[in-house]
C-alpha cells in the first residue's frame, strides 16, 4: 500500500507539471496565434480565441484539483489523527477542570479555616496548662492548614497551566481540522466550476462548429455557382476527400491541442488545392467606401478542429446601412438571382477573362439582369450586413483586395 501510495502521488506531482507547462506555452501561443488568425477571419477569431481561453482556464483548473487531492491525500492521515487527538484532549480538559473546581473549592474552604484559626490565636489566652495546650493545638492545626493550603496553591496554578497548554494544542488541532474541512469544500466548489467551464466549453464549441459549417457551406455554394458557370472547374475526387477530412474533424470530440497551434498560411504557402494567381492591372476603385475587411483573402487552419479553409474572397463591411455597391470595372451581368446560402449575388464578366462576384447582396438593383452590359462604377445592389467579394481569371483566384489597394 505504501509503495502504491508513492507511485500515485509520484505521477500526480509529474501530471502536475506537465499542466504548468502546457499553460505557459498556451498563454504564449494563443497570444501569437490570435494575431495572425485574426488577420485572415476577424468574425470568428474571437469566437476560437475565446474556446482556446476556455480551454486554458479548464487546465488551469485541472492542475487546482490534481494540487488539492494530492495534498488531501497527504494530509488525510494526519487529519484522522488530529480528530483522535482532539476527542483525547477534550476528555483531559473536562477531567482537569472538575479536579480544579475541586481543588479551587476545598482552597477556599482551608483558607476560611486559617482565617479563623488565624483569629482564634490572636485572643488572649489565661496562663495555664490547659490554655497553653489548647493554644498548642490550635497553632498546631494552623501550620497544617498553611501547608496545605500552600500545596492546594500550587495544585491550582500548576492544573492551570495545563489546561491553557491543553487549550492551546486543542486550539491548534481545531485550526487544522477547519483547514482541511475548508480545503475538502473548496475541492467540492472547484470541482462543480470545473463541471460548468466544461459544459460552457461544448457551447462554445457547438456555436463554433454551427459557424465554421456555415462558412464553409457558402464557400461551396459559390464554388457550385461558378463552376455552373465554367468560371472555375472544381475537382471531385479532391473535393470528396476534403469533405470526408471535414466531417472527420467535426465528428472529434477533442479540441486541437493547444500545445500544437496551426500556423496560419498565407497564400502562396504549400495548401495549393486552390489555383491562385497574381493580379496584374491597373488598380481600379472599391465595391464602397468606407469600409472594413472583416475577412481577408488566403489560406488558414482552423484553430479548434484543424481544418484547413481557403478564403477565396473577401469580406468588406461597411460604415453605413443600405450602402451601394458598384462594379469595380466595366463588364456584362452573367449572372443576378438570389441563392440559397449566400442572399442576392451578381457576377459579372470583364475582359481577359476576369470576373467579379459580389454576394450577400440585401437586393439587386432593378436595372441590373443577366446579359446587360455596365460600366465601372455602376450600382448592381445593397447590402445590409457584408459583402462577400471575390475576383477570378480563367479558372484561377486572385486577391480582390489587390483590384483597388
Amino acid at each position: 500500500m505504501k509503495l502504491l501510495f508513492i507511485i500515485l502521488s509520484s505521477f500526480i506531482l509529474v501530471y502536475s507539471s506537465t499542466i504548468d507547462k502546457k499553460i505557459v506555452k498556451t498563454n504564449k501561443k494563443i497570444e501569437n496565434y490570435s494575431q495572425s488568425y485574426s488577420s485572415v477571419n476577424k468574425k470568428m477569431a474571437s469566437n476560437a480565441k475565446a474556446i482556446l481561453k476556455q480551454k486554458q482556464l479548464i487546465l488551469k483548473q485541472q492542475k487546482y484539483l490534481t494540487d488539492l487531492k494530492q495534498e488531501l491525500r497527504n494530509k488525510e492521515k494526519n487529519y484522522k489523527k488530529n480528530i483522535a487527538q482532539l476527542k483525547k484532549l477534550k476528555k483531559s480538559q473536562d477531567a482537569l477542570t472538575n479536579k480544579q473546581n475541586a481543588v479551587e473549592q476545598e482552597l477556599v474552604f482551608v483558607v476560611a479555616k486559617n482565617v479563623s484559626l488565624s483569629v482564634i490565636l490572636a485572643e488572649d489566652y489565661a496562663v495555664d496548662v490547659e490554655s497553653l495546650i489548647e493554644f498548642e493545638v490550635l497553632q498546631k492545626m494552623l501550620e497544617t492548614s498553611t501547608k496545605k493550603a500552600n500545596m492546594l496553591n500550587q495544585q491550582f496554578f500548576s492544573n492551570s497551566k495545563e489546561m491553557d497548554n491543553l487549550a492551546y494544542k486543542a486550539s491548534n488541532l481545531e485550526m487544522a481540522i477547519s483547514s482541511m474541512d475548508k480545503k475538502r469544500k473548496d475541492l467540492l466548489l472547484a470541482q462543480n466550476k470545473n463541471k460548468k467551464s466544461l459544459k460552457k466549453l461544448e457551447l462554445a464549441k457547438s456555436k463554433y462548429k454551427q459557424e465554421l459549417k456555415q462558412l464553409l457551406n457558402k464557400q461551396d455554394a459559390l464554388k457550385k455557382t461558378l463552376a455552373k458557370l465554367n468560371i472555375i472547374k472544381i475537382d471531385e475526387i479532391k473535393k470528396e476527400k476534403e469533405r470526408a477530412m471535414r466531417d472527420k474533424a467535426f465528428d472529434s470530440t477533442k479540441i486541437l491541442s493547444v500545445n500544437n497551434l496551426p500556423k496560419v498560411k498565407k497564400h502562396g504557402s504549400s495548401y495549393q488545392r486552390v489555383k491562385t494567381r497574381r493580379y496584374i492591372g491597373k488598380k481600379t476603385i472599391a465595391p464602397f467606401t468606407p469600409y472594413t475587411i472583416t475577412k481577408k483573402y488566403g489560406t488558414y487552419t482552423d484553430p479548434i478542429y484543424g481544418i484547413k479553409v481557403f478564403n477565396e474572397s473577401i469580406s468588406l463591411k461597411a460604415k453605413k446601412a443600405k450602402q451601394k455597391v458598384k462594379t469595380v470595372f466595366n463588364g456584362k451581368v452573367i449572372y443576378a438571382d438570389k441563392t440559397a446560402v449566400l442572399n442576392n449575388m451578381v457576377i459579372i464578366q470583364h475582359s481577359n477573362g476576369l470576373h467579379t462576384i459580389y454576394a450577400n447582396l440585401s437586393q439587386i438593383a432593378p436595372s441590373i439582369r443577366k446579359g446587360k452590359k455596365i460600366r465601372k462604377g455602376s450600382i448592381i445592389g445593397r447590402i445590409d450586413d457584408e459583402l462577400i467579394f471575390e475576383v477570378t481569371q480563367k479558372s484561377y483566384h486572385i486577391n480582390p483586395i489587390r483590384l483597388f489597394q
